[in-house]
């Protein structure tokens, strides 16, 4: 169990053994807009979206949903991300958009989360939850980033849209939750294919190659 609220609870009963072939498992890919970076403090979400990718195929499985932050946007955050006022004021809270991620997660009966410095994404997930007093089991998490490293350690940008020039993938919109999810899917399957020439074609090889304990701050 993933997460649990005091009136229900969701499931994740997909537990796949290590030697489970990466081919065959099923991950959701999403990402998350803020009002800024202090969402350990008074930043709050104001966009989430996902994707779904089976194997090494990216599908045309998405959820996405704005986020009503219960507060002001900066200007320049609206300037960077194209989120005004007008579009979340109508849009569900943190708590009830984080339910329906979670049932789109099942829905596609997930694996894990892929994220592109998922870190910040999993805090922005965990600190909405805590300000309504819940919490939730965080399920198998891969970071791109942690992917990326295997390949080359000494590269240490984060910019999304370089990663993705430079393994030669799909760009959508930035600073878009929906169309970061969509570049970083296909950046992931691209590293899938990768670790598989290779020969890293397991669900244990990927959780080695990723075991990066110094890029969380959960």
């Amino acid at each position: 169990m993933f997460w649990k609220k005091k009136k229900f609870q969701y499931l994740l009963d997909r537990q796949p053994s290590l030697n489970t072939r990466l081919r065959d498992m099923s991950f959701t890919i999403f990402d998350t807009e803020t009002t800024g970076f202090s969402v350990g403090a008074h930043d709050r979400m104001i966009e989430l979206a996902a994707v779904h990718v089976q194997g090494t195929t990216v599908t045309d499985m998405t959820f996405h949903t704005y986020v009503n932050p219960e507060r002001d946007i900066p200007h320049d955050i609206s300037t960077l991300t194209g989120i005004t006022e007008d579009k979340v004021k109508e849009a569900p809270p943190a708590l009830d958009a984080i339910e329906q991620f979670f049932q789109f997660t099942e829905s596609c009966e997930s694996d894990g989360w892929v994220g592109h410095y998922l870190s910040f994404d999993l805090l922005v997930l965990k600190k909405e939850l805590q300000r309504q007093k819940y919490t939730y089991e965080q399920p198998l998490s891969i970071d791109t980033l942690d992917m990326i490293g295997y390949f080359n350690p000494s590269w240490d940008m984060r910019d999304l849209s370089s990663y993705a020039r430079t393994f030669g993938t799909n760009m959508f919109d930035r600073h878009s939750a929906l169309g970061d999810s969509l570049t970083t899917a296909y950046l992931f399957v691209e590293l899938l294919r990768l670790l598989e020439e290779r020969g890293k074609t397991t669900l244990a090889d990927l959780i080695q190659i990723t075991d990066n304990p110094s890029r969380a701050f959960l």
